[in-house]
Protein backbone atom coordinates (compact mmCIF):
# COMPACT_ATOMS: atom_id res chain seq x y z
CA UNK A 1 0.00 0.00 0.00
CA UNK A 2 2.82 2.44 0.76
CA UNK A 3 4.37 1.60 -2.25
CA UNK A 4 0.97 2.39 -4.32
CA UNK A 5 1.09 5.94 -2.25
CA UNK A 6 4.30 6.60 -3.90
CA UNK A 7 3.37 6.50 -7.01
CA UNK A 8 -0.02 7.49 -6.85
CA UNK A 9 1.76 11.06 -4.98
CA UNK A 10 4.63 10.86 -7.98
CA UNK A 11 1.87 10.87 -10.34
CA UNK A 12 -0.01 13.70 -8.46
CA UNK A 13 -2.87 11.65 -8.27
CA UNK A 14 -4.99 13.21 -4.98
CA UNK A 15 -4.00 10.36 -2.75
CA UNK A 16 -6.29 10.87 0.56
CA UNK A 17 -9.35 10.99 -1.94
CA UNK A 18 -8.83 7.85 -4.09
CA UNK A 19 -8.35 5.88 -0.61
CA UNK A 20 -11.56 8.14 0.74
CA UNK A 21 -13.77 7.26 -2.17
CA UNK A 22 -12.30 3.44 -2.58
CA UNK A 23 -12.91 2.77 0.50
CA UNK A 24 -16.38 4.05 0.47
CA UNK A 25 -17.21 2.17 -2.48
CA UNK A 26 -15.66 -1.26 -1.49
CA UNK A 27 -17.33 -1.28 1.70
CA UNK A 28 -20.29 -0.53 0.24
CA UNK A 29 -20.33 -3.31 -2.33
CA UNK A 30 -18.86 -5.99 0.03
CA UNK A 31 -22.03 -4.99 2.58
CA UNK A 32 -24.11 -5.05 -0.48
CA UNK A 33 -23.14 -8.08 -2.00
CA UNK A 34 -22.74 -10.42 1.67
CA UNK A 35 -26.03 -10.12 2.70
CA UNK A 36 -28.14 -11.91 0.17
CA UNK A 37 -25.62 -14.86 1.11
CA UNK A 38 -26.47 -14.39 4.68
CA UNK A 39 -30.14 -14.15 4.54
CA UNK A 40 -29.79 -17.64 2.15
CA UNK A 41 -27.89 -19.49 4.79
CA UNK A 42 -30.15 -17.89 7.39
CA UNK A 43 -33.40 -19.01 5.88
CA UNK A 44 -31.55 -22.74 5.09
CA UNK A 45 -30.68 -23.34 8.61
CA UNK A 46 -32.99 -20.94 10.44
CA UNK A 47 -30.99 -18.78 11.55
CA UNK A 48 -34.22 -15.89 12.17
CA UNK A 49 -35.31 -13.87 14.65
CA UNK A 50 -38.04 -14.78 16.20
CA UNK A 51 -40.63 -12.10 17.08
CA UNK A 52 -41.42 -11.98 20.54
CA UNK A 53 -43.42 -9.27 22.76
CA UNK A 54 -40.93 -6.38 22.05
CA UNK A 55 -40.61 -7.01 19.08
CA UNK A 56 -41.36 -4.62 15.98
CA UNK A 57 -41.74 -7.10 13.31
CA UNK A 58 -44.08 -9.69 12.68
CA UNK A 59 -42.08 -12.45 10.89
CA UNK A 60 -38.98 -14.05 11.25
CA UNK A 61 -36.13 -12.08 10.32
CA UNK A 62 -32.23 -13.14 10.10
CA UNK A 63 -30.48 -10.71 12.28
CA UNK A 64 -26.99 -11.49 11.02
CA UNK A 65 -26.29 -8.29 8.91
CA UNK A 66 -23.89 -7.15 11.39
CA UNK A 67 -21.67 -9.83 9.84
CA UNK A 68 -21.62 -8.04 6.23
CA UNK A 69 -20.82 -4.98 8.16
CA UNK A 70 -18.11 -6.20 10.18
CA UNK A 71 -16.69 -7.89 7.18
CA UNK A 72 -16.42 -4.98 4.91
CA UNK A 73 -14.97 -2.82 7.51
CA UNK A 74 -12.29 -5.73 8.61
CA UNK A 75 -11.17 -5.96 5.12
CA UNK A 76 -11.53 -2.11 4.10
CA UNK A 77 -10.22 -0.57 7.06
CA UNK A 78 -6.57 -2.12 6.98
CA UNK A 79 -6.12 -1.66 3.30
CA UNK A 80 -7.35 2.16 2.87
CA UNK A 81 -6.93 2.85 6.60
CA UNK A 82 -3.93 1.24 7.89
CA UNK A 83 -2.30 4.24 9.35
CA UNK A 84 -4.92 3.50 11.99
CA UNK A 85 -4.04 0.39 12.69
CA UNK A 86 -0.40 1.27 13.26
CA UNK A 87 -1.87 3.88 15.91
CA UNK A 88 -4.23 2.09 17.67
CA UNK A 89 -2.81 -1.73 17.64
CA UNK A 90 -5.41 -3.53 19.41
CA UNK A 91 -8.43 -1.72 17.23
CA UNK A 92 -8.33 -4.94 14.60
CA UNK A 93 -8.18 -7.53 17.40
CA UNK A 94 -11.33 -5.98 18.92
CA UNK A 95 -12.97 -6.13 16.38
CA UNK A 96 -12.74 -9.80 15.99
CA UNK A 97 -13.91 -10.57 19.43
CA UNK A 98 -16.90 -8.39 19.22
CA UNK A 99 -17.99 -10.23 15.56
CA UNK A 100 -17.71 -13.34 17.51
CA UNK A 101 -19.33 -12.55 20.54
CA UNK A 102 -21.84 -10.63 18.36
CA UNK A 103 -22.39 -13.98 16.22
CA UNK A 104 -22.87 -16.19 19.43
CA UNK A 105 -25.22 -13.87 20.95
CA UNK A 106 -27.29 -13.63 17.51
CA UNK A 107 -27.24 -17.08 16.80
CA UNK A 108 -27.37 -18.69 20.43
CA UNK A 109 -28.58 -15.60 22.97
CA UNK A 110 -25.57 -15.82 25.44
CA UNK A 111 -25.66 -14.58 29.33
CA UNK A 112 -25.85 -11.04 29.78
CA UNK A 113 -22.38 -11.33 31.93
CA UNK A 114 -20.32 -13.09 29.37
CA UNK A 115 -20.91 -10.36 26.77
CA UNK A 116 -20.27 -7.63 29.83
CA UNK A 117 -16.82 -9.63 30.17
CA UNK A 118 -15.94 -9.13 26.72
CA UNK A 119 -16.93 -5.76 26.10
CA UNK A 120 -14.78 -4.50 28.95
CA UNK A 121 -11.99 -6.77 27.49
CA UNK A 122 -12.18 -4.96 24.25
CA UNK A 123 -12.47 -1.74 25.85
CA UNK A 124 -9.50 -2.61 28.07
CA UNK A 125 -7.33 -3.54 24.94
CA UNK A 126 -8.16 0.14 23.70
CA UNK A 127 -7.68 1.85 26.26
CA UNK A 128 -4.46 0.55 27.85
CA UNK A 129 -3.13 -1.33 25.07
CA UNK A 130 -3.53 1.32 22.31
CA UNK A 131 -4.07 4.55 24.83
CA UNK A 132 -7.25 5.86 23.43
CA UNK A 133 -8.06 7.66 26.97
CA UNK A 134 -10.31 11.01 27.89
CA UNK A 135 -7.55 12.33 29.12
CA UNK A 136 -9.39 15.69 30.12
CA UNK A 137 -13.23 17.16 30.62
CA UNK A 138 -12.25 20.77 29.86
CA UNK A 139 -13.62 22.06 33.05
CA UNK A 140 -16.79 20.21 32.78
CA UNK A 141 -18.40 19.79 36.09
CA UNK A 142 -15.36 21.78 37.12
CA UNK A 143 -12.84 19.00 36.18
CA UNK A 144 -9.94 19.04 33.81
CA UNK A 145 -6.97 16.85 33.49
CA UNK A 146 -7.64 13.41 34.65
CA UNK A 147 -5.91 11.24 36.81
CA UNK A 148 -4.36 8.06 34.86
CA UNK A 149 -5.97 5.34 36.26
CA UNK A 150 -9.29 7.41 36.72
CA UNK A 151 -8.94 8.11 33.10
CA UNK A 152 -8.78 4.14 32.18
CA UNK A 153 -11.42 3.62 34.34
CA UNK A 154 -13.97 6.46 32.99
CA UNK A 155 -13.02 5.77 29.81
CA UNK A 156 -13.67 2.22 30.23
CA UNK A 157 -16.97 2.73 31.88
CA UNK A 158 -17.84 5.07 28.66
CA UNK A 159 -16.76 2.19 25.92
CA UNK A 160 -19.33 -0.33 28.06
CA UNK A 161 -22.07 2.46 28.39
CA UNK A 162 -21.98 3.35 24.91
CA UNK A 163 -21.88 0.09 22.93
CA UNK A 164 -25.06 -1.21 25.07
CA UNK A 165 -26.72 1.93 24.55
CA UNK A 166 -26.17 1.90 20.78
CA UNK A 167 -27.71 -1.41 21.16
CA UNK A 168 -30.69 -0.53 22.84
CA UNK A 169 -31.71 1.96 19.67
CA UNK A 170 -31.60 -0.64 17.47
CA UNK A 171 -35.39 -1.56 18.09
CA UNK A 172 -36.75 -0.51 14.33
CA UNK A 173 -35.80 -0.45 10.85
CA UNK A 174 -33.26 1.94 9.75
CA UNK A 175 -32.88 3.73 12.86
CA UNK A 176 -29.01 1.91 14.02
CA UNK A 177 -27.86 2.01 10.62
CA UNK A 178 -29.34 5.84 9.85
CA UNK A 179 -27.84 7.09 12.96
CA UNK A 180 -24.39 5.50 12.12
CA UNK A 181 -24.37 7.15 8.67
CA UNK A 182 -24.99 10.41 10.77
CA UNK A 183 -22.57 10.18 13.11
CA UNK A 184 -19.86 9.01 11.12
CA UNK A 185 -20.19 12.09 9.03
CA UNK A 186 -20.12 15.04 11.82
CA UNK A 187 -17.27 13.16 12.89
CA UNK A 188 -15.60 12.52 10.00
CA UNK A 189 -15.79 15.90 8.79
CA UNK A 190 -14.71 17.18 12.20
CA UNK A 191 -11.51 15.37 11.41
CA UNK A 192 -10.80 16.48 7.59
CA UNK A 193 -11.55 19.79 9.10
CA UNK A 194 -8.90 18.94 11.94
CA UNK A 195 -5.72 18.11 9.46
CA UNK A 196 -4.32 15.76 7.63
CA UNK A 197 -3.10 14.00 10.83
CA UNK A 198 -6.42 13.21 11.33
CA UNK A 199 -6.83 11.76 7.78
CA UNK A 200 -6.96 7.52 8.36
CA UNK A 201 -10.10 8.50 10.81
CA UNK A 202 -11.76 9.80 8.13
CA UNK A 203 -11.21 7.50 5.69
CA UNK A 204 -12.35 4.97 8.58
CA UNK A 205 -15.50 7.29 9.09
CA UNK A 206 -16.02 6.52 5.27
CA UNK A 207 -16.06 2.88 5.46
CA UNK A 208 -18.58 2.68 8.42
CA UNK A 209 -20.77 5.02 6.10
CA UNK A 210 -20.66 3.07 2.76
CA UNK A 211 -21.21 -0.12 4.76
CA UNK A 212 -24.48 1.25 6.99
CA UNK A 213 -25.76 2.59 3.72
CA UNK A 214 -25.39 -0.94 1.73
CA UNK A 215 -27.13 -2.67 5.14
CA UNK A 216 -30.09 0.21 5.35
CA UNK A 217 -30.80 -1.33 1.55
CA UNK A 218 -31.91 -4.31 2.97
CA UNK A 219 -33.47 -3.43 6.71
CA UNK A 220 -35.84 -1.19 5.14
CA UNK A 221 -36.77 -3.55 2.43
CA UNK A 222 -40.34 -4.61 2.11
CA UNK A 223 -39.62 -8.28 1.14
CA UNK A 224 -39.18 -11.27 3.84
CA UNK A 225 -36.68 -12.61 1.64
CA UNK A 226 -34.73 -9.20 1.55
CA UNK A 227 -34.75 -7.81 4.78
CA UNK A 228 -32.43 -8.35 7.47
CA UNK A 229 -31.54 -6.79 10.85
CA UNK A 230 -28.05 -5.96 12.09
CA UNK A 231 -28.41 -7.85 15.26
CA UNK A 232 -26.12 -7.56 18.22
CA UNK A 233 -22.76 -8.07 15.90
CA UNK A 234 -23.60 -5.08 14.30
CA UNK A 235 -24.83 -2.51 17.08
CA UNK A 236 -21.84 -3.22 19.29
CA UNK A 237 -19.50 -3.06 16.74
CA UNK A 238 -20.76 0.11 15.42
CA UNK A 239 -21.18 1.17 19.07
CA UNK A 240 -18.06 0.43 19.97
CA UNK A 241 -16.52 2.19 16.56
CA UNK A 242 -18.79 5.13 17.47
CA UNK A 243 -17.37 5.55 21.21
CA UNK A 244 -13.75 5.37 19.52
CA UNK A 245 -14.36 7.90 17.24
CA UNK A 246 -16.10 10.30 19.65
CA UNK A 247 -12.96 9.38 22.18
CA UNK A 248 -10.41 10.41 19.31
CA UNK A 249 -12.42 13.65 18.58
CA UNK A 250 -11.77 14.69 22.64
CA UNK A 251 -8.30 13.46 22.42
CA UNK A 252 -7.21 15.61 19.37
CA UNK A 253 -7.99 19.01 21.13
CA UNK A 254 -5.45 17.94 24.03
CA UNK A 255 -2.92 16.25 22.04
CA UNK A 256 0.60 17.99 22.38
CA UNK A 257 2.73 15.62 20.85
CA UNK A 258 1.78 16.26 17.17
CA UNK A 259 4.52 18.68 16.07
CA UNK A 260 4.36 21.14 13.23
CA UNK A 261 0.72 21.17 13.16
CA UNK A 262 -1.54 24.50 14.18
CA UNK A 263 -2.99 23.30 16.83
CA UNK A 264 -6.88 24.27 17.52
CA UNK A 265 -8.54 23.85 20.71
CA UNK A 266 -12.01 23.65 21.08
CA UNK A 267 -13.02 24.30 24.65
CA UNK A 268 -16.62 22.29 24.33
CA UNK A 269 -15.29 19.16 22.73
CA UNK A 270 -16.49 16.90 24.96
CA UNK A 271 -19.81 18.43 25.20
CA UNK A 272 -19.98 18.39 21.28
CA UNK A 273 -19.38 14.82 21.16
CA UNK A 274 -22.27 13.91 23.57
CA UNK A 275 -24.26 16.14 21.22
CA UNK A 276 -23.61 13.81 18.45
CA UNK A 277 -23.62 10.33 20.32
CA UNK A 278 -26.85 12.11 22.12
CA UNK A 279 -29.42 9.16 21.35
CA UNK A 280 -28.50 6.74 22.64
CA UNK A 281 -26.90 8.20 25.68
CA UNK A 282 -30.49 10.10 26.09
CA UNK A 283 -32.62 7.24 25.25
CA UNK A 284 -30.77 4.89 27.70
CA UNK A 285 -30.71 7.11 30.68
CA UNK A 286 -34.63 8.48 30.15
CA UNK A 287 -35.61 4.30 30.16
CA UNK A 288 -33.62 3.43 33.52
CA UNK A 289 -35.25 6.64 35.26
CA UNK A 290 -38.39 5.36 33.88
CA UNK A 291 -37.42 1.58 35.81
CA UNK A 292 -36.45 3.29 38.94
CA UNK A 293 -39.57 5.48 39.45
CA UNK A 294 -41.49 2.89 38.40
CA UNK A 295 -39.99 1.10 41.20
CA UNK A 296 -38.76 -1.52 38.47
CA UNK A 297 -35.15 -2.75 38.30
CA UNK A 298 -33.03 -0.89 35.29
CA UNK A 299 -32.30 -3.86 33.77
CA UNK A 300 -35.57 -5.06 32.76
CA UNK A 301 -36.51 -4.91 29.59
CA UNK A 302 -39.50 -2.47 28.65
CA UNK A 303 -41.17 -0.84 25.65
CA UNK A 304 -40.53 2.23 27.35
CA UNK A 305 -37.47 3.31 24.19
CA UNK A 306 -38.69 6.24 22.53
CA UNK A 307 -39.34 4.06 19.23
CA UNK A 308 -41.69 2.19 20.56
CA UNK A 309 -43.43 5.58 22.07
CA UNK A 310 -43.58 6.46 18.37
CA UNK A 311 -44.76 3.29 17.13
CA UNK A 312 -47.51 3.00 19.83
CA UNK A 313 -48.59 6.73 18.04
CA UNK A 314 -48.88 4.70 14.75
CA UNK A 315 -46.29 5.70 12.89
CA UNK A 316 -44.02 3.48 10.70
CA UNK A 317 -40.94 2.55 10.88
CA UNK A 318 -39.67 4.80 8.72
CA UNK A 319 -41.52 7.59 9.88
CA UNK A 320 -39.97 6.92 13.28
CA UNK A 321 -36.68 6.81 12.10
CA UNK A 322 -36.89 9.67 9.88
CA UNK A 323 -38.52 12.01 13.06
CA UNK A 324 -36.01 10.97 15.68
CA UNK A 325 -33.07 11.49 13.57
CA UNK A 326 -34.46 15.22 12.59
CA UNK A 327 -34.58 16.39 15.77
CA UNK A 328 -31.26 14.93 16.89
CA UNK A 329 -29.63 16.48 14.07
CA UNK A 330 -31.53 19.81 15.65
CA UNK A 331 -29.54 18.97 18.77
CA UNK A 332 -25.89 18.81 17.14
CA UNK A 333 -26.77 21.79 15.10
CA UNK A 334 -27.56 23.84 18.31
CA UNK A 335 -24.24 22.34 19.89
CA UNK A 336 -22.12 23.26 16.68
CA UNK A 337 -23.64 27.10 16.54
CA UNK A 338 -23.14 27.79 20.47
CA UNK A 339 -20.06 25.82 20.90
CA UNK A 340 -18.59 28.72 22.78
CA UNK A 341 -21.07 28.43 25.32
CA UNK A 342 -19.67 27.79 28.88
CA UNK A 343 -18.85 23.78 28.55
CA UNK A 344 -21.74 23.19 31.47
CA UNK A 345 -24.36 25.27 30.42
CA UNK A 346 -24.04 23.77 26.74
CA UNK A 347 -24.17 20.28 29.04
CA UNK A 348 -27.07 20.87 30.25
CA UNK A 349 -28.47 22.28 27.08
CA UNK A 350 -27.95 19.55 24.71
CA UNK A 351 -29.14 17.21 27.91
CA UNK A 352 -32.32 18.94 28.50
CA UNK A 353 -33.28 19.10 24.61
CA UNK A 354 -32.42 15.76 24.20
CA UNK A 355 -35.04 14.41 27.26
CA UNK A 356 -37.79 16.61 26.36
CA UNK A 357 -37.43 15.11 22.46
CA UNK A 358 -37.87 11.53 24.22
CA UNK A 359 -41.00 12.93 26.58
CA UNK A 360 -42.58 14.56 23.53
CA UNK A 361 -44.00 11.41 22.15
CA UNK A 362 -45.29 10.38 25.80
CA UNK A 363 -46.92 13.10 26.42
CA UNK A 364 -48.61 13.33 23.10
CA UNK A 365 -49.53 9.49 23.29
CA UNK A 366 -51.52 10.35 26.74
CA UNK A 367 -53.14 13.51 25.26
CA UNK A 368 -54.11 10.78 22.08
CA UNK A 369 -55.85 8.39 24.24
CA UNK A 370 -57.21 11.34 26.41
CA UNK A 371 -59.22 12.56 23.93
Amino acid sequence: MEKLEIFLTTMHFPVFWIKLLLGFLCSFAITFFSIPAIIKISMRKNLMDEPGSRSSHLRKISNLGGIAIVFSLCVCAPIFANKLFNEYKFLFASLIILLYIGVMDDIMIMRAYKKLIAQVLVSLLMVIGSDVRIGSLFGVFGINELNYWFSVVFTVVTFVILINAFNLIDGIDGLAGMYSVVCSIFFGVSYFRLGPYNYPLVILSAIIVGSAIAFLYYNLSNYRNKKIFMGDTGSMVLGFLLAFTGICFINIFIDRKIVNIPHYHLESAPVIAVAILILPIVDTLHVILIRIFTGKSPFDADTNHIHHKLLRLGYTHRRSTFYIIAYYLLIVAFAYFFRHLNNNLLLFLIMFFGFVGAIIPEIKYKLKKTN
